[in-house]
């Protein structure tokens, strides 16, 4: 009886952009040139030459918190900071769509103090995990049927704990709609 007194909101962020791509046959130098007349550009669809891009990111209310103070999953399987990202392309009557998530590691996990980057420990064991992490991807594959995870933990430093628990809960998982990649930035850098 109260729903019409409630409004419905996101915390999040939304853009939407309308662009034109412009091809034309000169190199950028000709372009540049004061010698070269300006020309007319054309369009890849003189009927419909714009397209629409819209980015729209939506956080959970779930285990939502600062930095360093929230982490890992909870009993529910909802991790901590967790954010939907949209990528909408609507172009010559066609909407594509890309859907990226990101959350905190799914294990309980923490860091304790304030100090930059603190040291993260494991907070409760791979037994007691294994049914929140089942919960947190069958809610996902719920919504998305397949997912690529991309472990972005650092692999040999101080985050190596969190890493190798989060390849150990995927491996005891072991559903076939889930496929993990481990990056390590500091081998990129």
């Amino acid at each position: 009886e109260v729903d019409f007194w409630i409004i419905p909101i996101i915390q999040g962020f939304v853009q939407i952009e309308e662009l034109v791509v412009n091809y034309s046959e000169s190199s950028d130098d000709d372009k540049s040139s004061p010698e070269t007349p300006p020309q007319e550009s054309t369009c890849v669809d003189d009927i419909h030459p714009t397209f629409l891009v819209a980015l729209i990111s939506r956080r959970s209310r779930h285990r939502a918190g600062m930095r360093y103070k929230r982490r890992g999953v909870d009993k529910n399987g909802n991790v901590a900071n967790y954010v939907e990202t949209e990528q909408l392309i609507h172009v010559h009557n066609h909407t594509l769509s890309f859907i990226q998530t990101r959350g905190s590691v799914p294990v309980f996990w923490s860091q304790v103090g304030y100090r930059y980057n603190p040291r993260p420990r494991l907070d409760k064991s791979e037994n007691e995990t294994v049914s929140c992490f089942r919960a947190h991807f069958e809610e996902q594959l719920k919504h998305y049927k397949k997912q690529v995870i991309i472990n972005l933990v650092d692999q040999t430093g101080r985050e190596k704990i969190i890493g190798d628990a989060y390849l150990k809960q995927v491996l005891l998982y072991n559903n076939s709609n889930l496929t993990y990649v481990s990056f390590d930035f500091h081998e990129h850098w």
